[in-house]
């Protein structure tokens, strides 16, 4: 279980430096992948590195939507380019990932935020905002499920 863990942290590490190279570039972060364009200190990109980037480009809105409703004072564009790469990163594990519980992700958010934050507040910012994102999940997943409105699609976060 260890290994796992060690494993998923340098994931996570591999997929915040392709989510901040994508937005330094404009480019997608899995056809950064894809090409080879990352740096490779630690070996090949981890699956889960790729998979957590794949995911957080295919729910990006719901996922922007999460964090520009729970990050008080800070418009999404503002934020620092690490900051938000983490938030992201967290916000998808957090709703789609279910074999990873939620105090994890944010745990490891946070650690990311220490060791790669764009300002000296940032553990505390990243740990304020996934906090909040962590309590509206749980109230989504206690609410009772409603039709969806004209027949519209919803994404469905994970379940428990």
């Amino acid at each position: 279980m260890a290994a796992k863990r060690h494993e998923r942290t340098r994931a996570r590490r591999s997929a915040l430096a392709l989510l901040y190279t994508s937005e330094i570039t404009d480019e997608g972060a899995t056809k950064i992948a894809e090409e080879g364009r990352y740096l490779a200190e630690d070996g090949p990109l981890p699956d889960y590195a790729t998979a957590l980037v794949r995911g957080v480009e295919a729910h990006r809105v719901a996922i922007d939507k999460h964090l520009a409703a729970t990050s008080e004072n800070w418009a999404l564009a503002r934020m620092p380019i690490v900051d938000r790469s983490i938030l992201r990163l967290a916000t998808y594990e957090m709703m789609y990932v279910d074999d990873v519980p939620t105090s994890v992700t944010i745990n490891e958010a946070v650690e990311l935020a220490k060791d790669f934050g764009g300002e000296d507040e940032s553990p505390r910012f990243v740990n304020g905002v996934l906090g909040r994102i962590a309590k509206i999940l749980d109230e989504e997943k206690a609410a009772p499920k409603s039709a969806p409105v004209n027949g519209a699609a919803e994404e469905t976060p994970k379940e428990a």
